[in-house]
């Protein structure tokens, strides 16, 4: 199995926090308005206007400058693209994190619509279907904007370790000089995702592009390389940006190792996680469409309620039946499109005809073609104000009865599973019958020649018999005689020798020759006409191909949508409502989607972020008192929302949210080789870059593996920055620990912050969790409870809270004179050992050297 490096950095706390006050000072007070629709801020802001008075003449020049061009590098490799492009508007390179996209490449050419780029850079060595969709653009010459250029480069200038070279080492105008490599690396890795390794090479391809092409210094020196100001992701209008860690921390997806001993190749599952528990999808392609979908979150309203009218029909009592018979017969759509695909190469097996038509080995499995007319004959009796159910009664088109009936009519299935090929049904060709009628007479026609022959040889000979071998022809086989030991005893007056296999001699003969030239070669003429056959058959197939697509397209549709209606009934879902005017999200006790299916009880919460109240969401309290899995659960029902699926909620009502990301402490990401808090800069920096007024911003334990000093400090600096955004500010929940960053008021005060809990109750000794959020500071971490009720010796706690004391108080903490004096019997111990193991009579014995290295520093640490 194909491994991936893994980018890893390691900073001491200094040089971290050093890095970290660039990329903080790095973001400009406005976010930056993007070139073109959809692009998310990313960017470096550029070199300060010199002020003067030339504002007229700068004018002037503006207007004589060249139009805006966009150069676009792509790949696409087993179902994702990596895409990466140049403006020259304002000489900065944006980039689309990895985003896996269908055969046909519709995403792509939504990129290409959006944008409208001058040049198109690829590699020499592309995909079959890549080549098809670049191919068909460079034809269209008489389309209007003009077609863009397409450049293919080799495919060595995409290496991955090759373009992560040039990307670490370019020349930027945007870092400081003052920089180290190291801070560089650190740097560029907050805003670019080297995690997605198409993208990165796809950045590589540019800058090697941009560099070979000279674009907008081809008259300058070559010392002068091409301007780069910043870097910016792209996200397509309607698409919401959701990086790599967010699905992680969130476990939107989570694969397990399979526990087959048969799957240790690729044996992955997934585990529990979001996808797992709402993927109910019959077929294949409904499970794909469902993970293109989680890719895929979208602020297109009208798609998003086109799901979710789907979804509440089928929550319906009276159409629960409905429901289950359609699941029933998604669960017969095969994979058509390989299928076309082989037909297409002339490869068609048997069993294709069988999947496509009726598989007479298994008489419970319905045909495909029959599977998809009972969808529409269905849909048919369904709303047809729901466009999913009007689209399928009005596409599933009288062609499928046309495939069906050709299929049918045409294909000899057990015939084809018996000889392993296609073949045809009796009365669709008389040659084919004719002939086929003259080979199942050979065998007892043979029988009579084969007799004949016999009178004409020695009678030495006991038995012989005629045989009909494909390609050779008939021949005339005698068994081998003890007397014929040489080749020359092979031969026999008016035979024609051929071979000998297995004891026995094959001759041609005069009449195994009139056979020949009268029956001819019967089993390749029939081939040959069933290909025939099977040729014109797929191309009739071949030439509705289009139908077959769009009934794969919408039944993978309705197979998800079946899918989240089932999950929403099972697990009590609600459906979510969507306001453009609110920028932020309203949950009315909403629920963790999979703690809740883990815990015996669950406490709902409610969450509210929107207008310019409570942007920043300060939540303290102590550990395990739910902190983290309220952040996750609004992080989950936004995402759930947003995806167009009902949502674990009383109510919950969605605003125009373009962005989510996430600093959730989690084992995965330690087990990376990353201290956490390299883990904190890098995931934190991506929001600082990356957010809006319209991104939700998840954070908990900020500051994990470094002082609490340091962690404090550039906790409250970057939400500082972003309250001095005012209501360009995103919405942020941020759960910490801190409680310093309360008391010594290190944020100010104002309608942006507000400051919420974890409802507790101390009960004695004892420390009740309610798992209820409500307005309020903590005033206690409770570490000492929490740490009891994980099971640590009392010893342990007794001294943790003398430690803990010492230093609110500002006293020295002295070590317990217990384990001071265990230490120094072990000392003692030593030192003994040493004189016992000294050999005194030995003459190469150095006491003086002795005492000097072995018992002088013993004593050293015993005293």
């Amino acid at each position: 199995m194909a491994t991936h490096k893994v980018f890893r950095l390691s900073l001491p706390d200094d040089r971290a926090s050093k890095v970290m006050a660039y990329i903080v000072r790095a973001i400009p007070g406005r976010t930056p308005q993007c070139p073109v629709p959809g692009a998310a801020s990313a960017s470096f802001p550029s070199p300060a206007p010199v002020p003067g008075h030339r504002e007229a003449e700068e004018e002037e020049e503006d207007n004589e400058q060249e139009p805006a061009e966009i150069h676009l590098c792509v790949l696409w490799t087993s179902g994702f693209l990596g895409i990466a492009y140049y403006d020259t508007s304002d000489s900065t390179i944006h980039f689309m994190p990895d985003a896996p996209d269908h055969e046909s490449l519709k995403l792509l050419q939504r990129v290409l619509d959006e944008i409208n780029p001058r040049s198109i850079v690829t590699s020499a060595k592309q995909d079959e279907n890549m080549a098809r969709f670049l191919g068909k653009l460079a034809s269209q010459e008489h389309k209007e904007p003009k077609r863009p250029e397409i450049i293919f480069l080799p495919s060595v200038d995409f290496g991955l370790e090759i373009s992560k070279q040039r990307l670490l080492s370019g020349n930027y105008a945007f870092i400081p000089d003052s920089m180290t490599t190291t801070e560089k690396i650190l740097f560029l890795s907050s805003v670019i995702p080297f995690d997605c390794l198409l993208t990165v090479r796809a950045l590589g391809g540019l800058l090697k592009f941009l560099g070979r092409r000279r674009i907008g210094v081809e008259l300058e020196d070559y010392n002068v390389s091409v301007p780069i100001l910043g870097f910016k992701k792209f996200v397509l209008t309607h698409l919401v940006s959701i990086d790599q860690d967010t699905y992680s921390v969130l476990q939107i997806f989570k694969s397990e190792s399979h526990p087959s001993v048969y799957k240790v190749a690729s044996g992955l599952k997934e585990g529990l996680s979001l996808f797992g528990i709402l993927n109910r999808c019959r077929c294949k392609w409904g499970e794909k469409l469902l993970r293109l979908w989680f890719t895929r979150p979208t602020l297109d309203l009208g798609e998003l309620n086109s799901r979710l009218d789907v979804i509440q029909f089928f929550l319906l009592p009276q159409n629960l039946d409905m429901a289950q018979m359609l699941h029933r017969l998604l669960g017969h759509i095969k994979n058509v499109p390989l299928i076309l695909k082989r037909m297409k190469l002339s490869h068609t097996k048997a069993s294709d005809w069988q999947v496509l038509y009726k598989p007479t080995f298994c008489p419970f499995l319905l045909q495909t073609v029959y599977s998809a007319l009972g969808l529409r004959d269905a849909c048919r009796s369904l709303p047809q104000a729901i466009q999913l159910f009007q689209d399928i009664a009005q596409e599933f088109s009288d062609d499928l009865h046309h495939i069906a009936s050709l299929i049918g009519k045409v294909v000899d299935f057990e015939g084809s599973l018996a000889e392993n090929r296609f073949t045809v049904l009796p009365n669709i060709d008389p040659d084919i019958d004719e002939k086929k009628r003259r080979l199942m007479g050979l065998p007892s026609f043979l029988t009579e020649v084969a007799r004949k022959e016999l009178e004409n040889l020695d009678s030495r000979i006991p038995s012989c018999s005629v045989i009909y071998i494909p390609l050779i022809g008939f021949l005339l086989s005698i068994p081998r005689l003890p007397s014929m030991v040489e080749a020359s005893d092979f031969e026999i007056e008016g035979l024609d020798f051929m071979f000998l296999s297995e004891e026995k001699l094959h001759y041609r003969s005069a009449r195994t020759k009139e056979l020949d030239a009268l029956l001819g070669d019967l089993h390749c003429d029939i081939r040959d006409q069933e290909t025939l056959w099977m040729y014109q058959l797929q191309c009739q197939v071949l030439a509705r191909a289009a139908v077959l697509s769009r009934v794969l397209d919408l039944a993978s549709r309705l197979d998800v949508l079946l899918a989240l209606a089932s999950a929403a009934r099972d697990y009590g879902y609600s459906r979510p409502r969507y306001s453009p005017q609110l920028l932020g999200v309203r949950i009315q006790n909403g629920r963790h989607p999979l703690m809740e299916l883990c815990a015996r009880t669950f406490v709902p919460n409610s969450a509210e972020c929107g207008g310019d109240r409570g942007r920043v969401k300060v939540i303290t309290g102590p550990n395990s008192s739910g902190k983290s899995i309220y952040l996750k659960q609004v992080g989950l029902i936004t995402f759930m929302a947003l995806v167009g699926s009902f949502v674990p909620a009383e109510e919950a009502e969605i605003g125009a949210v373009d962005a989510i990301f996430t600093r959730i402490h989690s084992c995965e990401s330690i087990s990376l080789g990353l201290s956490t808090f390299m883990l904190d800069l890098n995931q934190v920096a991506k929001a600082v870059n990356n957010a809006t007024k319209q991104s939700l911003v998840l954070i908990d334990e900020f500051g994990k593996g470094t002082n609490t000093v340091d962690g404090l400090a550039l906790l409250a600096a970057v939400l500082r920055h972003w309250l001095a955004l005012g209501p360009m500010c995103p919405h942020i929940f941020v759960a910490t620990n801190f409680l310093s960053l309360v008391q010594l008021q290190l944020l100010p005060q104002g309608p942006l912050v507000q400051y919420l809990t974890m409802e507790t109750c101390e009960d004695g000794d004892d420390l009740v969790f309610f798992y209820q959020v409500c307005e309020g500071i903590a005033k206690a971490s409770h570490a000492s409870h929490t740490a009891a009720q994980a099971g640590l010796p009392d010893q342990l706690l007794t001294r943790g809270k003398e430690v803990s004391d010492l230093i609110r108080s500002g006293k020295p903490i002295k070590p317990v004179k217990e384990l001071l004096k265990e230490k120094q019997m072990e000392n003692y111990q030593t030192l003994v050992d040493k004189f016992l193991k000294l050999d005194l009579e030995d003459p190469n014995l150095d006491l003086d050297l002795f005492m000097s290295q072995e018992v002088l520093p013993a004593a050293t640490a015993i005293l």
